[in-house]
């Protein structure tokens, strides 16, 4: 068994670490399973764009996975006019 410095001081110190990487990992698993329940439901456009915003913040979702939970939260009718569009856009771009 190789033997290697720790930089803690205390074994206190170490377990407050670990402790603080798996509260950090647990709040972001916290906030991707909110984003994948977020719905637009009753609310307006803008008022689910605010909540998906401030949910989206501490997932670090980005790109295209966070495009695809916002689709996944909008209506129905909507997700399938933008599905739409994006094949379209899709399809013209290999016109010449």
């Amino acid at each position: 068994m190789e033997t290697k410095e720790v930089g803690y001081e205390s074994v206190g110190e170490f377990l407050a670490e670990i402790k603080k990487n798996f509260e950090e990992g647990n709040k972001e698993l916290l906030k991707i399973a909110e984003l994948k329940r977020i719905d637009k439901g009753g609310k307006t456009m803008e008022k689910f764009m605010q909540d998906f915003k401030r949910v989206a913040r501490g997932s670090r979702y980005e790109g295209c996975p966070l495009i695809e939970e916002f689709k996944w939260g909008i209506n129905r009718a909507i997700r399938r006019k933008l599905i739409e569009v994006e094949n379209q856009s899709g399809s013209r771009e290999l016109l010449p």
